[in-house]
């Protein structure tokens, strides 16, 4: 069989291969390196080197980065104007025990956000290797053909995404997934949306070596972006001053990693009318229930009325007559709160602050008549050997619910154009297949149908799928009528966080 170079790469998008978990890529890649790239030895030095104290920036000119968050160090956190504050601190100096006194960068996590991002010991957050990383993250050296980068798919400008259905990287090669957001992926479990990366810095090393994103399929891919980064002495200059050796595979991952862990948002109106919820509750002198109420919202959308922020202003409609219509729109994102936890079933897999279990879940996305395009494994192609479970066929990672206004279309095919149309598509169920998560199906009425079917009693018509096993799959219908869509929407727009600051993405605002 003569398979094209596209049909590969098509290949292995539907199997999940490409990244981190891509043993069988990694593979190929060795070959192709030992025929006509690098040897072990130089191969194995541009994947990582020990560090060297004379090369590296001393302890106590770095300057490291805190996050601060509104939680767990609330005067702290009060007291940061901006995103990005410089300070100082007094630490132990690892090598001599002493107390030195150093600049250190505290970073003000978004309000909504109660836990700073997890940081790997081995991967420090300091000023430089941020700096490096964003650096890295919009330079298209990395990719074979030096036309793309990472912020070609994720793009600030775009939600840190690009908008599009499916990515579009090198020779204008189409992938088979949306490119997910950036947004928050500091607090994710596992990445991708096969969850087939661990960590961020795992996440980094997929696309450089992705045929369909930055590879062009000759010789070892990262053996040949250290190459290239080695060539730029500002490059080999700023390695050394954060790691104590010039460019690795493995500081590249790190660099791009530590500046991902800045893309935060959070303090959307949702988060503004907790707040409020939670004074009006601390004010009362009964006790009562922590239900968001419309009045709740009224103040937050009145503050964001008041200080112009136009982003806020525009989602809901408030340009011209904001005090007319602020207290019908508070209603109804209340009442879509209210929805999003009892009636819709939203919070059975968007929970905590990012509004994401990180769990993975099959909604027949792109299921017909039952069944699912060839090759959809995802969740359980990206498991290891000994460890797959076919109930995780064609199920997806789930996303987080914020910057949803700028991260459109929806799904990980990018199949929803509107959130409208992604409330319309949960509420008939999502689509039967023999993976379709246990959330999205109406067990009741399975039972009922196979009662039905085994005493002989009609079936009122509906024939359902059905599987091999002769077991029926029916989607959970929420029964949502206009208003309460509506509602929803409202409420999922409310959701909208700030954008990252400028600090982080470069983009001046006015």
């Amino acid at each position: 069989m003569n398979l094209t170079h596209h049909t590969v790469s098509r290949l292995f998008w539907r199997l999940g291969l490409f990244g981190m978990a891509s043993f069988t890529l990694l593979g190929i890649a060795r070959l192709s390196a030992r025929e006509d790239g690098p040897d072990e030895k130089a191969l194995t030095e541009s994947e990582a080197q020990i560090p060297s104290e004379k090369r590296k920036a001393p302890f106590e000119k770095e300057i490291a980065i805190r996050f601060s968050t509104s939680t767990q160090n609330k005067k702290q956190w009060d007291e940061l104007k901006e995103f990005w504050n410089e300070s100082t601190e007094s630490v132990i100096h690892p090598r001599t025990g002493k107390t030195v006194v150093r600049k250190v960068v505290l970073l003000k996590v978004p309000l909504g956000l109660q836990t700073p991002p997890p940081i790997p010991p081995e991967n420090p957050m300091t000023v430089a290797k941020f700096q490096l990383g964003k650096r890295l993250y919009f330079d298209t050296v990395i990719s074979s053909n030096n036309k793309v980068a990472c912020a070609t798919c994720h793009n600030p400008m775009r939600g840190f995404t690009d908008q599009a259905k499916v990515s579009t990287g090198i020779f204008e090669k189409q992938g088979g997934v949306s490119a997910p957001t950036i947004y928050n992926s500091a607090y994710s479990l596992l990445h991708f949306w096969d969850g087939r990366a661990a960590t961020l810095e795992a996440q980094a090393q997929g696309p450089p070596q992705n045929p369909s994103e930055m590879f062009d399929g000759k010789g070892h891919p990262w053996f040949h972006v250290i190459q290239r980064l080695r060539k730029d002495p500002s490059y080999v200059k700023a390695f050394e001053e954060v790691f104590g050796h010039g460019p690795t595979r493995d500081a590249t991952a790190k660099a791009i990693a530590a500046y991902e862990r800045t893309v935060l948002t959070g303090d959307s109106i949702a988060d503004r009318a907790e707040v409020a919820m939670r004074k009006r509750l601390e004010d009362a002198d009964v006790p009562t229930k922590p239900l968001l109420i419309a009045a709740d919202v009224e103040v937050a959308l009145k503050k964001a009325v008041a200080e112009k922020e136009s982003e806020i202003v525009s989602a809901f409609g408030l340009q011209e007559d904001a005090d007319k219509r602020i207290p019908e729109v508070g209603a109804s994102i209340a009442r879509g709160k209210a929805l999003f936890l009892g009636k819709a079933r939203c919070n059975g897999c968007h929970v905590g602050d990012s509004f994401t279990d990180s769990d993975f879940h099959n909604l027949g996305v792109e299921a017909k008549d039952g069944k699912l395009p060839a090759g959809d494994l995802f969740r359980f192609g990206a498991q290891s050997i000994g460890h797959k479970n076919p109930a995780l066929v064609g199920a997806t990672k789930t996303p987080t619910l914020r910057q949803l206004l700028n991260t459109a279309p929806y799904m990980h095919n990018g199949s929803e154009a509107t959130l409208e149309a992604v409330v319309d598509f949960y509420d008939k169920g999502g689509n039967a297949n023999p993976t379709l998560d246990i959330k999205m199906r109406d067990f009741e009425a399975e039972k009922a149908w196979l009662l039905a079917k085994a005493s002989g009693e009609a079936t009122n018509g509906n024939e359902p799928f059905v599987t091999e096993g002769g077991h029926p799959i029916i989607p959970l219908k929420l029964a949502l009528t206009p208003q309460e869509k509506k509602d929803l929407v409202l409420y999922l727009k409310a959701l909208n966080g700030v954008q990252a600051d400028p600090a982080v993405t470069g983009i001046k605002v006015n």
